[in-house]
């Protein structure tokens, strides 16, 4: 199926045809029905009256008017039957294409192997289509029961039905009589529900800006058959309006029952008006004397440094000047990380009052429909070895059960290899939610991923009070322990099936070569061998045995929607449908969606930022959630209440002006110790939370919800306002940004009589105009509630009440054709649109650009933690991990989004924290040599200083004590543990010397020379236990990361060896000089303990490369200490220590 691109007008939402124009010299009077209009790109309805018209037509703007009359009831431009028909064909196709080639939609009856049973799963089974020669399923209805278009209920399928009705004349193939005009409530029900009619004129993305909302009519057909269009109005108080919108009277709204007009004010302040988020600032007990001591360690710091210049150590220089040097550089550091940390803040957010205004009956939204806005969930994996699909599962299954509402809730998978078995295992997951969703929000289970749920140590049934609990609970875990064995068991039957099925086609093409060939000798055929869906047709993503257009970097772009976009109105189950007992419980699933962009040779795919902004346009064209939710494939949702706190920030007053909320990193699996600080929590509850009180947090990958405009590119609301931030944020007028091509942007609208910049040509955005129209759309939908006088670029209440579109098959095309791999070509895409490329860490980078244009972001720590994720315990992994991190922070220093290049709209604070995320791994080059002072110092006998004097040691006694305070304090307003802080620090050395290092060679090697440099594993031994929940912890993978800390172990421990042995045979011992040396060796060995302890492995068995690099560096130590202090006498040893 090609792909298709439809054109419509985004700046007009109703037309004036061309013959009103030419009899405007009359000016024939109006009907007093009829009002013109249009809608700005932000969404914005503009009434025009007959003047405006003119002059507008005048002006040579509006020259392509049309006056479209809404269609009746009776003349609707697709029945719903057939639009119910399409969701269900676009569901169970499987859809490809790319990059020239044609979009295919391969029917799948079967998609795994094992049976689904829920309606909104893709290729459900059904009842057969009763057309003789036809083997498809008959249509059916959302909750899988036959849809029967005729009396006679003949069951006919998608395909037979459109033929019936397009080539046969409408006559049913049972009964041959013309189908009927009916609504699909009829066909269930023999009731038939009108709603204010679609106008033919306007677009998918117009439609969905509306403030039309479907009403319900008890009216009948007259027994003639005709629809009576006189009493539908009079019935549903319908007028004509332009684009078929129900206009306000003078900025009221129009009650559905008796045509009241309702001022919209009155119907925001009739009561007080709550905010959803409150700051909660940290004590002044706590903040103040904070700042005082980070003021008082500034100047302590600075006298420090000044009497180090002015008193240099005269019988050692080499050493005082490489200390020196390292002092001043650890001091400009410690300032870039603690000038960011003096505007701590806490925020809250009232989820009860989120309910209240988008939730609650209201007299413009009678039904307490919701009017939150849409989220699109994304997930990406890449390797199915490396990131198992029972993970990946899990995460699904949680965030389908999320707290939210199901029908503006859709999650999209990203498989970036194109694998089989991700592809049926997402197939198993959503046909599992069928039973896990509902049996979540029955019983409020938390969390709602079934591998932690059932693995909790806490007890299970502890506030549960309804009676059948233990008994779902028990039928719920049997069926989930099936799930995972068919999981664990999909390689293998997907091989088993790919071999049957490749030995059939070897067979038949044997065959057909015989045939041809007579009675002459064939050679056997070989055909590549192919990997076959359940369906046994051959996968067109990557092959377990590659081949041509069938590689993980050569296949085309596929999309299937696993679980179809639910029905608008709650479904509520019944005793029959499963195994528990589901009565008054909604069994509807959010929308899910699996995506696998095309790859092929020669084009740069950017990794995971290029899957990011496939996603992204994808998501756009087939639901255009305004908000857009991305998750790693083992971060899943722990909280389900999270997508609802996160949303608050966004719907509060000035939240339209928040680009992210970030929520921060919770993991499991951790060491009860925490010996690598895999937790990480200085930075995610001390850092994290200071940057919240600037302008905000940064992005960190994932758990971050995105204001979809905003990956767009453009500017904030408002950005011309005059504003003072607190903390060194400077009161600014039209802040203008440098002439750097990135920092460029599109505007928005900075109030609702202003229009959103629309310059999306193809150049920014491509050449999809699907794309393009649900840009405006998604800015409007992603509006803060206009229910008080001080919100600003509000949308009216109850405008999101509105069905959202089905899709159709036309739609899937043109999403495929979006994330083909040459669509970004020309583009901004991963310029300044979307996630931004060039960089391994390429969430720093996107979320650095969106604060460089004046966005804000928000953190949010929630009571219960939101999501929970997996970190590598293992230290040769962490220290990997930790090497991407800083190899991407050098890529940022040496590239055009250094924060010294920031624009004028970044507050200077974060400024400083953006240099820092740039700067931090150069301390590594300082911090090595600081760390083989003290082994230097011993080796030699001299110290950083001539004589510990007096003025040296009160000097480091303040600037310890105040660190001291200062970390102290930091936990207080923090919440993080003692330990948990020491752990940072331990680690800080211990990836310091070894990973930044590393990161900081690697950049510059290709920054000058163009040479990158991989660090990869060369050994390995595993753990003997293999039940130990921790036995990841003790297995030690050489590295040459570890070199560096291994060397400093070393020769501390002999430098310390040998100064002790110096000064106890030495004539005149220098004790003075030798505690120095050993005190800060000792800091050194410290700090590195944990590095110990990880080399050990399990009961002391350290790998021999250990052992071997060991020896070889103190073979090496000895004899530069030989050469460099040679003996004097034959009974001498090292030229001090006399034999006697």
């Amino acid at each position: 199926m090609a792909s298709k691109s439809f054109k419509v007008t985004r700046s007009n939402l109703s037309t004036v045809s061309d013959n009103v124009s030419e009899s405007q010299s009359g000016k024939p009077p109006l009907p007093p029905h009829m009002r013109f209009g249009r809608r700005t790109s932000s969404g914005k309805y503009v009434n025009l009256s007959r003047d405006d018209l003119d002059s507008e037509l005048g002006s040579g703007d509006y020259v392509h008017y049309t006056l479209h009359i809404p269609s009746t009831p009776d003349n609707q431009p697709m029945d719903s039957i057939s639009q119910k028909v399409e969701e269900q064909y676009v569901s169970n196709s499987l859809f490809t294409g790319g990059f020239n080639s044609t979009t295919r939609a391969h029917l799948m009856d079967k998609v795994i192997d094992s049976e689904a049973n829920h309606p909104q799963v893709a290729g459900v089974k059904g009842s057969p289509c009763s057309v003789p020669g036809c083997d498809a399923n008959a249509m059916s209805d959302e909750r899988g029961n036959d849809i029967v278009p005729c009396d006679c209920e003949f069951k006919i399928c998608r395909e037979c039905y459109l033929d019936a009705v397009k080539t046969g004349g409408g006559i049913c193939p049972g009964c041959k009589e013309e189908y009927k005009d009916t609504d699909l409530d009829e066909l269930r029900e023999n009731e038939q529900t009108l709603s204010l009619p679609v106008s033919r004129g306007t677009s998918r993305q117009e439609r969905r800006l509306t403030l039309v909302k479907s009403t319900k009519s008890i009216l009948r057909r007259s027994q003639t058959g005709d629809f009576d269009q006189t009493r539908w109005l009079f019935e549903t108080k319908g007028t004509y309006g332009c684009g078929n919108a129900i206009w306000p009277k003078d900025g009221g709204f129009v009650n559905g029952k008796d045509n009241d007009v309702i001022d919209s004010t009155e119907l925001r302040m009739h009561k007080p008006w709550r905010p959803l988020t409150r700051k909660l600032k940290i004590p002044a007990a706590i903040l103040s004397p904070y700042r005082l001591l980070i003021l008082i360690r500034m100047i302590v710091l600075a006298f420090f440094l000044m009497w180090r210049v002015n008193h240099p150590n005269k019988d050692a220089i080499w050493l005082w000047g490489m200390s020196i040097v390292c002092e001043i550089w650890f001091a400009f550091s410690w300032i870039l990380d603690q000038l960011p940390k003096l505007c701590p803040i806490n925020r809250a957010t009232d989820l009860n009052v989120l309910k209240e205004k988008f939730e609650t009956p209201t007299p413009v939204n009678p039904t307490g429909k919701s009017d939150l806005p849409g989220i699109d969930v994304f997930v990406s994996t890449a390797d199915p070895e490396k990131e198992p699909p029972l993970v990946t599962a899990n995460t699904i299954l949680s965030i389908l059960a999320a707290n939210y509402p199901v029908e503006k809730l859709a999650c999209y998978v990203s498989d970036d290899g194109g694998a089989l078995l991700t592809f049926e295992a997402m197939a198993e997951a959503a046909s599992f939610a069928n039973l896990w969703v509902p049996f979540c929000r029955k019983h409020d289970i938390e969390p709602r991923n079934p591998e932690s749920y059932f693995n909790m140590k806490k007890d299970p049934y502890k506030n549960k009070l309804s009676l059948d609990f233990v008994k779902d609970r028990r039928r719920v875990k049997r069926e989930y322990d099936e799930f995972k064995v068919r999981i664990n068991g999909l390689p293998d039957s997907i091989r088993r099936r790919s071999d049957a099925c490749h030995a059939r086609e070897e067979i038949k093409a044997q065959k057909q070569q015989i045939q041809k060939s007579g009675d002459e000798l064939v050679e056997n055929v070989k055909i590549p061998k192919g990997t076959w869906m359940a369906d046994e047709s051959h996968w067109p993503g990557t092959w377990m045995d590659p081949a041509p257009d069938h590689s993980r970097g050569d296949h085309a772009g596929i999309i299937q929607v696993m679980l179809k976009a639910p029905s608008d109105e709650p479904l509520q189950g019944n005793a029959d449908d499963g195994i528990i007992d589901l009565t008054d419980v909604d069994i509807r699933l959010p929308m899910l969606v699996y995506c696998s962009r095309e790859k092929r040779p020669g084009y740069d795919h950017n990794k995971k930022a290029g899957a990011m902004n496939a996603l992204v346009r994808a998501s756009a064209i087939m639901s255009n959630g305004a908000f857009i939710l991305n998750l790693d494939c083992d971060h899943y949702v722990y909280n389900s209440q999270a997508l609802r706190e996160g949303m608050c920030f966004m719907m509060d007053r000035g939240g339209d002006r928040i680009c992210y909320v970030q929520f921060p990193q919770r993991f499991e699996g951790i060491d009860p110790s925490d010996r690598y600080a895999n937790h990480n929590t200085v930075f995610f509850d001390g850092n994290m939370r200071a940057l919240d009180g600037l302008q905000g947090p940064v992005y960190v990958g994932t758990g971050c919800l995105f204001r979809r405009i905003a990956l767009y590119g453009f500017d904030p609301p408002r950005y011309k306002e005059d504003h003072s931030g607190s903390c060194f944020g400077r009161r600014k007028k039209h802040a203008k940004l440098n002439n750097l091509e990135e920092n460029q942007a599109l505007r928005t609208g900075d109030s609702d009589d202003e229009e959103m910049d629309l310059s999306l040509d193809p150049k920014k955005f491509g050449n999809s105009t699907f794309l393009l129209d649900s840009i405006p759309v998604a800015e409007f939908q992603g509006r803060p509630l206009a229910d008080h006088p001080a919100v600003k670029n509000g949308r009216p209440p109850g405008v999101l009440t509105i069905p959202r579109e089905l899709l159709d098959a036309s739609t899937v095309g043109e999403a495929i054709s979006v994330i083909s791999c040459s669509y970004e070509e020309n583009t901004e895409w991963g310029l300044r649109v979307g996630w931004i490329y060039g960089s391994v860490t390429e969430d720093v980078v996107t979320g650095y650009r969106m604060h460089n244009r004046g966005w804000k972001s928000v953190y949010c720590v929630t009571k219960r933690d939101a999501f929970r994720g997996t970190a590598p315990i293992n230290l040769t992994d962490r220290l990997h991990q930790v090497l991407r991190w800083a190899t991407g922070s050098v890529e940022i220093f040496f590239s055009r989004n250094n924060a010294f290049l920031a624009s004028s709209r970044m507050k200077f604070l974060q400024r400083i924290a953006y240099l820092n995320v740039g700067i931090y791994p150069f301390t590594s080059i300082f911090l090595i040599v600081y760390c083989f002072l003290p082994a230097l110092s011993l080796f030699s006998g001299q110290f950083i200083v001539q004589t510990l004097n007096v003025t040296f040691l009160i000097y480091l006694l303040v600037i310890t004590v105040t660190l001291s305070m200062l970390a102290i304090l930091e936990i207080k307003w923090s919440g993080i543990d003692l330990q948990d802080w020491w752990r940072n620090e331990q680690f800080w050395l211990i990836g310091g010397t070894s990973a930044h290092l590393a990161a900081v060679l690697q950049g510059l090697l290709k920054v000058i020379a163009g040479i990158e440099i991989s660090f990869t594993l060369t050994s390995k031994s595993s753990g003997d236990d293999e039940e130990d929940e921790f036995a990841d912890l003790y297995i030690v993978k050489w590295t040459s990361l570890m070199i560096p800390p291994i060397t400093i172990m070393m020769v501390n421990l002999t430098a310390i060896a040998v100064g002790i042995s110096r000064t106890i045979y030495s004539v005149i011992p220098q004790w003075s000089r030798l505690l120095g040396g050993v005190f800060f060796s000792f800091w050194v060995l410290a700090h590195l303990y944990p590095f110990a302890k990880g080399l050990m492995g399990r009961r002391g068995r350290t790998p021999t490369i250990v052992y071997v690099w060991s020896g070889l560096i103190a073979i090496i130590i000895s004899l530069l200490w030989v050469s460099i202090n040679p003996p004097d006498g034959n009974n001498q040893i090292g030229g001090s220590f006399q034999l006697t």
